[in-house]
């Protein structure tokens, strides 16, 4: 059993590092297919040739930069809606000038629609791989963490108790007992008038946040907290 936790998590490594290598190398030959055709297709355009290998680098460069930009601003629960327009807008004139080189340098036994489709390939790809790269090197939480923040606060031991902050009513250390419906009346008051969360409402009359939650809930709960 402990051999197979041990190498369990290598392997999960050496699967997401083989998964990034691919993804890497299969970008950089989307990027360089579609570089070379838009490329091409800016000194067609009239752009000088010394200055056409800077077209492709706006248009696929935007592509890549606005799909870091999307998953970044994600896990910071931002804003995402400017990245997601760059990205839409990038892709679009990509595929859509790759479509169009293709039609005009392939050859004139080559259906133009069959052109078209191959050249808009790399593109996409490219779009779709730097999503994945992204989503696989961007770090994850630590289960343990995540049990002990959705830990009942009676589950948690002494050591692990958090330290509540100086402008956070503090817990009395005696409190007096009180029935149900006066601390509910309290817990109200505190809400509406004070403003008090339903942590801080908790840890001051000495109840569960989930107790005071359900004391806000509808009347459903009514019978259940006044036998309580």
């Amino acid at each position: 059993m402990k051999t197979t936790e041990a190498v369990s998590p290598r392997g999960r490594r050496l699967a997401v590092v083989t998964a990034i290598t691919g993804t890497v190398f299969i970008a950089a030959g989307a990027f360089w297919l579609s570089f070379t055709a838009l490329a091409d297709l800016a000194r067609r355009s009239g752009i000088d040739a010394g200055q056409a290998w800077a077209w492709p680098l706006i248009v696929d460069g935007i592509i890549v930069v606005a799909t870091v930009a999307v998953v970044a601003l994600a896990s910071q629960s931002r804003p995402t809606w400017y990245p997601w327009t760059l990205l839409a807008a990038g892709a679009i004139v990509s595929v859509t000038a790759n479509a169009i080189h293709a039609i005009i340098a392939a050859d004139t036994d080559v259906p133009p629609i069959l052109a078209a489709s191959v050249a808009a390939i790399p593109p996409l790809v490219l779009l779709s791989i730097t999503h994945l790269t992204v989503i696989l090197t961007r770090p994850t939480s630590t289960p343990d963490a995540d049990v002990i923040e959705n830990a009942p606060a009676e589950a948690v031991a002494p050591s692990q108790a958090v330290a509540v902050p100086e402008r956070e009513p503090a817990l009395a250390v005696e409190l007096p007992v009180v029935s149900v419906r006066e601390r509910r009346a309290e817990a109200t008051t505190l809400r509406e008038v004070e403003g008090w969360s339903n942590k801080q409402i908790a840890r001051h009359l000495g109840v569960h946040p989930s107790t005071v939650g359900r004391w806000f809930t509808p009347a459903i709960n009514g019978a259940k907290d006044e036998a309580s």
